[in-house]
């Protein structure tokens, strides 16, 4: 059996014609293939982790705990012997927009006396050059970020762990993998930072600050790494702030305490943020707004908190409430969807700490 197959009656001019012809077709081919693949490559491709730079102060200062000098929940009950001094001399962190340490970064009234929020993406790296304008040795110690013992600024390990006054320090943490958020958790979570060279002593000072890491993929730009799923943030840290035996600036003293058991008791400050009885303000979200809050807890024995929403659930690792439970250390990230509009309460749920005035309000805006 034969097989004839036909083939063109070409001519040589013919034949190389077809021939450059097939070529330029491969050869486009092949640029396009090439075309596609760096396009891929592109996308496939990580973004390069940044490395965040921030500039934080310590400094002394004065801090009133009802600067309306009211009881905003209940206005007939007043503010009781947690009233009669309500002004003392503490410290805060502050942050600046750069070296020269001349112009502060606003923070949101809501924020009270917590130092600035850092935010950072999962990957990057941290640079906070502190310095120290108070009149004491400091430091800055972060939770949940990984250091080497130079910058753990805690447990005299190093020059950054006891910054002297007028002194500075550059701190270089990195959020990598194990600060960033878990399996479940929402799209970003909270940490501490506070200064560690008299620990007890500079938390009830005001020297609390909070850091903030969002899971990478899930930043909103590569310049703003706030996460891009949520509307809007809050930062509340509950703690009873123990005053005794620190400077009352006597503007802010307005009676006597009638015995040392009344003393004690009235420099006791059951606050959120740093605010008591309603003075916290700026809690204020809209008609469907996503929104998430970071909880903290700090203290002593007493500081069993139990912070409570009215008006609304959240979602806490997947479980539906609207009490969060805070123990000293806590830090917790929940969520919510803002529905029924009102002035809503917003307190710890310890009856003690309820009279103490360790309560606030949120409010939701009706959506235009």
């Amino acid at each position: 059996m034969s097989l004839n197959i036909m083939m063109p009656d070409l001519t040589r001019h013919t034949c190389k014609a077809y021939i450059h012809f097939n070529i330029r077709i491969l050869r486009l081919i092949f640029y396009t293939l090439l075309a596609f693949a760096s396009v891929l490559l592109c996308f496939s491709t990580p973004a390069e982790a940044a490395t965040r730079e921030y500039w934080i102060a310590a400094e002394k200062i004065e801090w009133n705990y009802a600067p309306s000098g009211e009881n905003l929940i209940r206005p007939n009950m007043g503010l009781d012997v947690w009233g009669k001094a309500l002004v003392y001399e503490k410290y805060r962190y502050f942050q600046y927009t750069d070296v020269s340490y001349t112009t502060r970064v606003e923070q949101p009234v809501w924020m009270g006396i917590l130092g600035p929020q850092l935010h950072v993406v999962e990957g990057d790296s941290v640079q906070v050059h502190f310095l120290n304008r108070a009149d004491k040795p400091l430091s800055i110690h972060v939770h949940g970020l990984q250091y080497d013992e130079e910058n753990e600024g805690a447990d005299m390990k190093g020059s950054g762990a006891v910054v002297p006054p007028g002194g500075t320090f550059t701190y270089h943490w990195e959020a990598d993998s194990d600060a960033a958020p878990g399996p479940n958790d929402p799209s970003s979570i909270v940490w501490l930072y506070h200064s560690h060279v008299d620990a007890v002593t500079e938390v009830y000072d005001g020297l609390i600050g909070t850091i903030v890491v969002t899971k990478k993929g899930m930043e909103r730009a590569v310049n703003d790494p706030h996460p891009k799923d949520i509307d809007k943030a809050f930062t509340t840290l509950f703690l009873v702030f123990n005053e005794n035996d620190r400077k009352i600036v006597e503007s802010g003293k307005s009676a006597e305490y009638d015995s040392p058991e009344e003393a004690e008791e009235g420099n006791l400050k059951h606050a959120i943020n740093g605010y008591i009885f309603g003075n916290l303000q700026g809690l204020e979200v809209e008609q469907g707004d996503r929104v998430r809050w970071y909880l903290i807890g700090l203290g002593t024995e007493v500081d069993m908190h139990t912070a409570h929403w009215h008006g609304q659930t959240v979602l806490n690792a997947g479980r539906r409430t609207d009490v969060v439970d805070l123990l000293p250390g806590s830090m917790v990230t929940v969520d919510m969807t803002a529905k029924t509009p009102g002035n809503w309460l917003y307190h710890c749920h310890v009856a003690d700490h309820i009279t103490a005035g360790m309560n606030t309000r949120w409010r939701v805006v009706p959506k235009p």
